[in-house]
């Protein structure tokens, strides 16, 4: 098994790459690090690499990284995929503060990365919009979760934080809540992006840049069940659904097998659990909006 230990950044497909830029620069709030004829890249105000965009027919979330442990092995970790019939390549696509990668996809075809050496492209970068902490967590709709869910725990050491009933998978690598997530679908499509926020009044901040810029929030804010994760969504300039949030639980002793306390937590201790579907979805806050559910096949 590989172990994969923090979400690194995500490669987003795009027919407009510079209105995506604009998107990323001037209301998500991430800084313009690198910019090439067919890509750019990313990174948030204190430099960590979040984002790549690639010019492409139609929008999409072609790649995730991941990193890894510093002494893990390369040709090791291939010979471990190779096992479990999975091809894989090192690869060095001048990727700002990755020398190189580990290439692959998994069984619903994004391509996955995984690296042990990276740097701060840079720090302290000047930024406008929101301005958001770091990548939190990607969610994907598929159509069978549960192969996709074994897969990421068997094959990359992914743990389960939650369920919501046999349909939405909740997935860890570090001490988030969640890095992955993934629900019933009748196709393969990212269902949401997730970044996270300083606090309360940070999200608060990005409630008045969305506003400011007149891009509607399409659920929240609210509280999540699983997750507790105050949240709020909006749909970027490829019509992608976009989450900032604060809050999110943090399992920091895997042993103990509970998360950290909270307030609003119901179950003392909270653990890991399979949620009713009402439960989980709100704690406070307003329902799905149309707009939100809008183009989603569940």
């Amino acid at each position: 098994m590989i172990k994969v230990r923090r979400i690194g950044h995500a490669t987003f497909e795009t027919p407009d790459l510079d209105k995506q830029i604009d998107y990323y620069t001037h209301v998500n709030g991430l800084a313009l690090i690198a910019r090439e004829k067919s890509r750019a890249f990313l990174a948030t105000k204190t430099g960590q690499l979040v984002v790549q965009l690639e010019r492409a027919d139609k929008p999409s979330c072609a790649k995730i990284s991941f990193e890894v442990a510093p002494n893990e092995d390369f040709a090791d970790m291939a010979r471990r995929l190779t096992a479990v019939g999975i091809k894989s390549e090192v690869r060095s696509d001048a990727i700002p503060g990755l020398p190189k990668v580990l290439s692959f996809k998994d069984p619903k075809g994004t391509t996955l990365e995984l690296y042990s050496e990276w740097s701060f492209p840079g720090r302290d970068y000047p930024v406008d919009g929101v301005g958001p902490l770091k990548l939190g967590h990607i969610a994907f709709q598929v159509p069978d979760p549960q192969a996709i869910t074994k897969f990421y725990c068997d094959v990359l050491g992914f743990r389960v934080s939650d369920w919501i009933q046999d349909f939405f998978s909740f997935l860890r690598c570090g001490p988030d809540h969640h890095s992955v997530n993934f629900i019933r679908g009748k196709i393969v499509r990212m269902h949401h992006i997730a970044f996270e926020c300083k606090d309360m009044s940070h999200l608060q901040s990005a409630c008045d840049v969305l506003g400011r810029k007149k891009i509607a929030i399409i659920w929240g804010p609210g509280r999540h069940g699983a997750g507790h994760n105050v949240f709020i969504y909006h749909r970027d300039t490829d019509d992608q659904i976009v989450e900032f949030y604060t809050e999110l639980d943090r399992m920091t002793d895997e042993e103990l097998g509970y998360f950290d306390p909270r307030p609003w937590h119901v179950d003392r201790p909270q653990r890991p659990k399979v949620w009713d579907p009402a439960a989980a979805g709100l704690v406070w806050g307003p329902p799905m909006t149309p707009d939100f559910i809008r183009g989603r096949d569940m």
